[in-house]
């Protein structure tokens, strides 16, 4: 499918809008490869058996609604081999998708995601830190929820903002175990009854995480599962386009109501920091060509211990040590690696200055 077919189907899209209906029927109707990522928080098929009661009898609000009821496993896997083919027929060639679940239901999701041609690329523990006590005290407290995150196939060029992860991180790398809190307070939607408008509302800071790491602003997410709409609420204020599809008619409701609310962030703090393995490649040998570098000048390392002459080709010689940025400054530290880039630095009015910024110069021009 060309750029011009999928820009095309991205146009006939019924955009930041929530569409009523069965999710796989809509889904269908739908243009192919027009969306950019899906989101996708299924019924878990909890299988529960009867009510739950805290310590003081109190009854938990649970999730038993029809909708999380299925008759068998093999009614839930026929389920799940629908929806996710009508996700993965939605997905541009580059796209990606997410899928939450439980214990109940996310290795049955995961084995159908490979059946399909799915590329899972991680799984990710969401890890409750204040998860609803075990009350019967007959099995572990469940703390943790799974999520899947799957490319369409396994040649994507799915999107990965690596470095604005790890920025969220403090700026250390960002792992696959999440520690966040789920919904409660003033986030908890509620309804005219004053009671939880959805048993299974996600926390916005889930949905920002998997937003601001996989997407670009102006991205579509779909969500067929939209519920009471974070999904639809977290990618409206990161300047992404949205599509929500639920069949009922007072989630939808409530969502509407909670979109509204909700105001578009300016563009330029919706931009998160780039990849570096995702900007051009320079060579270093193109500085010297382009005369912002001359063959003899000399370049100095950090902390002007060391230094180096420019040759013509681009290579560095220095202390009877020839090669690349790279392999020059290795071998004067004792080092087993070293970038260049960062290291060596050229003299401007007595100053010294990183060859880093012509190269950003450069890429400059490029972009």
């Amino acid at each position: 499918m060309t750029k011009t077919t999928t820009r095309a189907a991205q146009a006939a899209l019924p955009l930041n809008q929530i569409l009523a209906g069965d999710c796989v029927e809509v889904m269908n109707s739908l243009p192919e490869a027009s969306v950019d990522l899906i989101f996708a928080d299924p019924p878990y098929n909890l299988q529960l058996k009867g009510e739950l009661h805290r310590p003081d009898n109190s009854r938990v609000d649970a999730v038993d609604d029809a909708w999380d009821q299925f008759s068998s496993f093999a009614e839930y896997d026929r389920f799940c081999r629908e929806w996710l083919a009508a996700a993965r027929r939605l997905l541009k060639p580059n796209g990606a998708i997410w899928v939450i679940g439980s214990y109940h239901n996310v290795f049955r999701l995961g084995a159908e995601l490979q059946n399909q041609g799915y590329w899972i690329l991680n799984d990710v523990v969401w890890r409750k830190s204040n998860p609803m006590p075990n009350f019967r005290g007959k099995r572990l407290t469940n703390a943790h929820e799974t999520l899947i995150w799957a490319s369409k196939a396994e040649s994507s060029k799915y999107t990965f903002n690596y470095e604005a992860l790890k920025a969220l991180n403090e700026g250390t790398q960002m792992r696959s175990d999440w520690v966040l809190p789920i919904c409660t307070g003033g986030e908890r939607l509620k309804d005219a009854a004053g009671d939880k408008a959805h048993p299974t509302q996600k926390p916005e800071s889930l949905l920002h995480r998997v937003i601001v790491g996989t997407t670009n602003p102006g991205d579509v997410v779909l969500d067929p599962f939209f519920g009471t709409g974070t999904t639809g609420a977290v990618a409206k204020m990161l300047g992404r386009d949205f599509i929500g599809i639920e069949r009922e008619s007072d989630y939808r409701e409530i969502a509407q109501r909670r979109l509204d609310r909700v105001r578009r962030l300016d563009r330029e703090v919706i931009e998160v920091t780039g990849s570096k393995r995702a900007e051009p490649r320079v060579p270093f040998g193109q500085l010297v060509e382009r005369g912002m570098l001359r063959p003899g000048e000399e370049l100095y390392s950090i902390g002007n211990r060391f230094k180096a002459k420019v040759r013509a080709d681009g290579t560095l010689i220095g202390d009877d040590v020839k090669g690349s940025i790279h392999q020059v400054g290795a071998r004067l530290e004792g080092a087993p690696s070293c970038n260049g880039w960062t290291y060596w630095h050229y003299k401007r009015e007595g100053k010294l200055v990183p060859i880093d910024l012509l190269r950003q110069q450069i890429r400059a021009e490029l972009n």
